[in-house]
């Protein structure tokens, strides 16, 4: 039996995906990020310096953390505090690699992005979803940086966005939500550009193994998922 979507949405349909910028104060960029029930606050900071491995070098650098409050889900879970789990330090590490992949860091100087992807509400997907939200926060920090003649010249070189898709029934289908997350057969979390070269892949096979052939018809969903999530960026960002 082929597997039903829980909300009626097509195989290949988005959840309501918007973004909502300047939503806290002294930030200097920050973004409500919404993906169905998923919430998450992508904050930017910027500070003076870079990390001691790139002190002269004249190349900035991005970083990222990512949380889940406790009552982001149905069951409060724990606030991390002393110790990061796996899971958490896995999400910051590919936030930050995806955004650091936006940026030309000499143009950026020696400056360090501080990216904070704050889930409020999870229905899966909060990982690509505080890398699309991250991006609009991130070049809403620039513009900052701009407009105080900080930069001459913006150092964002490519657009990124990122969405996840999986197999259910043995079909793929695009940006899960919770229950599908959990009863997938594959999860992939793909990243592209705004040329839609690859940036990162992620992939699991959770029980059972996945061919090529359906590999492709997963990148192919990601492909047409992430051309809807670069133009609502580039939408938000002009409003």
């Amino acid at each position: 039996m082929a597997w039903q979507r829980p909300d009626g949405r097509a195989a290949d349909q988005l959840r309501p995906v918007r973004f909502e910028r300047h939503f806290t104060r002294y930030a200097a960029g920050s973004v409500l990020a919404h993906c169905g029930n998923t919430q998450v606050l992508c904050s930017v900071t910027i500070q003076p310096g870079v990390p001691r491995f790139l002190e002269g070098s004249g190349q900035g650098w991005l970083t990222a953390e990512y949380r889940m409050l406790p009552s982001a889900t149905p069951q409060r879970c724990t606030r991390e505090v002393m110790k990061l789990s796996g899971r958490t330090q896995e999400i910051q590490r590919l936030i930050g690699r995806s955004l650091r992949s936006a940026l030309d860091m000499k143009i950026l100087g020696e400056r360090t992005l501080m990216v904070d992807a704050d889930v409020l509400q999870a229905d899966a997907g909060t990982r690509t979803t505080s890398i699309t939200g991250g991006f609009v926060a991130l070049t809403d920090a620039i513009q900052s940086l701009l407009d105080k003649g900080e930069l001459e010249r913006s150092p964002i070189c490519r657009q990124v966005a990122a969405v996840s898709v999986g197999l259910l029934e043995g079909e793929p289908f695009l940006d899960l939500n919770y229950p599908e997350d959990v009863a997938a057969d594959v999860d992939l979390n793909v990243v592209l550009d705004e040329q839609l070269n690859i940036l990162e892949i992620q992939g699991t096979a959770e029980e059972n193994c996945f061919n090529r052939g359906q590999l492709n018809q997963m990148l192919d969903y990601a492909e047409t998922g992430i051309q809807e999530l670069l133009m609502a960026q580039q939408h938000a960002l002009k409003s």
